[in-house]
């Protein structure tokens, strides 16, 4: 291991609990700073897909067109809030630009490298007892509404296999076989899409469950403690500001998630990242409930049965920072999985949840040293897909600030990109 021995991590969601977990796995000295409770920002209310078959970003060739479209819906499950903001007009500027096949398949390859590895370190985390979060292996089932977009996800299907190899397609099940695959499914489907690889968990479970292990190991987690800044001396910060006064370290790692635009000043630059609001509703699992986590793709809802509980997740709002509750958006939910599902509720609702997505215009995070500080990490900028990269962004991080060779190229995530 370097020098860089103490190490204060910035942020307590999913992507600075697994910074700290490989950190300490390294012999690092550990401590993580929290604005909320630990684990209490987008890592809490998802919908706790791991998804490796979540590979391609949302700037895809035909994208700007559906948008504009969206737009015009009253009930679309995406949304802009208007007003004069230059840095989500700027984002939006560069997200068009890479609505191109070229952009789409680079930013895809470094996607899917990320989830694959992290997928696979999950599975070794929960067979060594590292944690506990309702683990399940049933895959990920996209049910469709009408023929014509179950077809058109075949050709989808078929481009996934032959770009990006036999194990990012889905098995295609008609209407009759994916009811007999999901019998929690209307007959009225027109078919589905299954992927065996993905897993889900239950997210709260899992933070929860980190923390205590974190803590266990070492970790020192300090909640309810605001950054402020770097203190520097020299060249570089030697110790980060906090409202718990000055907190000393060796290297910084910056995991704010939707939060990191507002330390800009102190990074020394900007970092295109925009929030994206997104919505859940947790229950207790109905009766006849699904055995298999479901997408609506047509209606952009998602449905996860958890062992302890049942959610109903996804929209994508662009209203800043807005932490008022957009009930439209959750009913929005409740009407896409009624569409689908015999039995889309149960009684009582324990939780209506939002949390903002840390959407970068390019659909990459950022895992890189700072531009501005040498010894100031960056782990952010993971869109929709947080959770399900955040066990190869800790172990990325881990090796880059120890002078471990990156398990995965490090290239793809640089925040140069954005200098």
């Amino acid at each position: 291991m370097t020098s860089a021995k103490r190490v204060l991590i910035i942020g307590g969601g999913v992507i600075g609990a697994a910074c700290a977990h490989w950190l300490c796995e390294a012999g690092a000295t550990v401590t993580l700073i929290e604005r909320g409770a630990f684990g209490s920002g987008c890592s809490h209310g998802n919908c706790g897909f791991v998804c490796p078959s979540h590979i391609l970003p949302l700037a895809v060739p035909g994208a700007v067109g559906n948008t504009l479209k969206a737009l015009l819906r009253p009930n679309s499950p995406f949304s802009i809030k208007p007003r004069l903001d230059p840095h989500l007009w700027s984002w939006m500027y560069q997200f068009t630009r890479r609505c191109n096949a070229r952009d789409m398949l680079s930013a895809g390859r470094a996607i899917q490298a990320l989830l694959d590895s992290s997928r696979a370190l999950y599975e070794e985390l929960f067979n060594a007892g590292a944690v506990a979060a309702e683990w399940e292996t049933r895959g990920l089932l996209f049910a469709f509404d009408t023929a014509a977009a179950f077809e058109h996800f075949e050709h989808t299907n078929q481009e996934m296999q032959q770009t990006f190899g036999p194990g990012a397609g889905a098995t295609r099940y008609d209407a009759r076989a994916v009811v007999e695959l999901e019998p929690a499914l209307k007959p009225t489907v027109a078919g589905g899409y299954h992927y065996p690889g993905d897993a889900h968990l239950r997210p709260d479970r899992l933070m929860a469950s980190w923390q205590a292990t974190l803590t266990a190991r070492g970790v020192t987690i300090r909640e309810r403690c605001e950054f402020r800044g770097f203190i520097n001396s020299g060249q570089h910060p030697t110790a980060a500001e906090t409202s718990h006064g000055p907190l000393e370290a060796d290297s910084f790692v910056v995991a704010t998630g939707a939060w990191t635009p507002l330390l800009n000043k102190a990074l020394g630059f900007r970092l295109p990242i925009e929030p994206g609001k997104g919505y859940s509703i947790t229950m207790p699992r109905p009766k006849n409930c699904p055995k298999i986590p479901l997408i609506f793709e047509e209606h952009r809802v998602a449905v996860t049965p958890m062992q302890t509980g049942y959610r109903i997740g996804s929209t994508m709002e662009f209203a800043g920072y807005d932490t008022t509750v957009n009930r439209s958006r959750l009913q929005l939910l409740r009407d896409g999985a009624a569409h689908y599902l015999i039995e889309p509720f149960a009684e009582p609702v324990q939780e209506e949840w939002f949390g903002w997505r840390p959407m970068t215009y390019d659909g990459k995070p950022v895992i890189d040293r700072s531009p501005r500080h040498g010894n100031v990490y960056l782990a952010c900028g993971h869109n929709m897909l947080g959770l399900s990269m955040a066990p190869a962004t800790g172990k990325l991080l881990s090796e880059l600030i120890c002078g471990q060779t990156p398990h995965l190229p490090l290239e793809p995530y640089t925040a140069r990109r954005f200098v």
